[in-house]
């Protein structure tokens, strides 16, 4: 099983890289779209990062916005896919 702090720090560090925010900007509880940080296309980024790096699907269903709102919610949507 792959570690948390580890998944939150890649997410971080992709979301940083892809909206050009300092990665210390981004706390776990960031709101990563209502405060602006990512778009609708940072979302299609995102996803694709999630499908690449971990090797899940993200199904149509699952594109919610409690599944990808913060770091934290990333995270747990991750280790729910892995398990």
């Amino acid at each position: 099983m792959i570690e948390t702090l580890n998944v939150k720090e890649s997410i971080k560090k992709f979301i940083a890289e892809t909206a050009f925010v300092p990665v210390d900007e981004i706390k776990d509880d960031t709101l990563i779209f209502a405060e602006g940080i990512f778009d609708s296309m940072g979302f299609l980024s995102l996803i694709n990062y999630i499908e690449d790096e971990y090797r899940i699907k993200a199904e149509d269903s699952e594109l919610l916005e409690d599944n990808f709102e913060s770091v934290s919610a990333i995270e747990k949507f991750i280790h729910r896919k892995l398990s």
